[in-house]
């Protein structure tokens, strides 16, 4: 019987444990950017995993060219208590588009996505260019070819649910389109949604002085997700976790009518 956990996983031999992650990325990417097979010595090392021998945990980051800053696909998963699987975070980057160094400040130390620290110019820079918060690049738009690699991963490790929690408030949105429900944080996302209806006190805050916080901020998921991050809800957007059940859609929408 395979594992059922990342921890199982992580106590395979190296050769087996680097085998039963590589099924997780979808061929798509492979294809659109000419990755040679991940178990090949030609696309071993594009393919780089943090995980320690037995640990709960695994980062994995795919580059499609070993001399490139930015990996095309990034995750970190561990175990849940219960032993379900919890992603941590989930990240899609077009090699090809313009980098926004929002992960970064001028001098190089890590701002952990603007969550740690902020570099105001380089988002500033990425809302113009049409990012969302935290984005370094532009995503690939495959979220849905990822979502149905990893169910298959999630059956092969004899699961029919997991875990994931959005960064961003754009984040849960995203997840919602694609099937996900609440944990934990629905009623934060109905009320942040209330809030910026034009009765609301979130509608009240904007201003069109500060780029994050502009009017039009009420109509966008996207600069919503900005206003959020500059910190209009008095408080930092945590304490969110969703679900989905494998093959199944919570047809879920806390945002009805609202575009991108």
């Amino acid at each position: 019987m395979p594992p059922s956990t990342i921890g199982g996983i992580n106590l395979l031999p190296e050769r087996e444990k680097r085998a039963m992650y590589s099924r997780y990325i979808p061929p798509a990417i492979l294809e659109k950017f000419n990755i040679p097979p991940l178990t090949s010595a030609a696309g071993h090392n594009l393919l780089q995993f943090n995980f320690a021998n037995g640990s709960p945990d695994v980062e994995i980051r795919l580059f499609h060219k070993l001399d490139f800053p930015d990996p095309v696909l990034y995750a970190h998963m561990t175990d849940t208590i219960s032993g379900q699987i919890h992603i941590l975070l989930y990240v899609l980057n077009d090699p090809e588009s313009p980098r926004y160094d929002v992960d970064k400040m001028p001098d190089g130390s890590p701002t952990k996505f603007g969550i740690l620290q902020r570099n105001i110019e380089a988002e500033k820079a990425a809302l113009a260019g049409g990012q969302a918060p935290g984005q370094i690049r532009r995503g690939l738009r495959m979220l849905g070819q990822a979502i149905e690699k990893f169910e298959e991963f999630a059956i092969m490790l004899g699961h029919d649910m997991y875990f994931i929690e959005p960064l961003y408030y754009h984040n849960a949105i995203l997840f919602e389109r694609y099937g996900f429900t609440y944990q934990v944080g629905k009623r934060l996302m109905e009320s942040i949604h209330a809030g910026f209806q034009p009765d609301g006190d979130l509608y009240a805050l904007l201003d069109d002085k500060n780029p994050f916080r502009m009017k039009d901020a009420a109509e966008s998921i996207r600069k919503r997700s900005w206003a959020i991050h500059d910190g209009i809800l008095g408080e930092p957007f945590t304490n969110v976790t969703m679900y989905k059940r494998v093959g199944i859609s919570a047809g879920l929408n806390t945002t009805k009518g609202m575009k991108w």
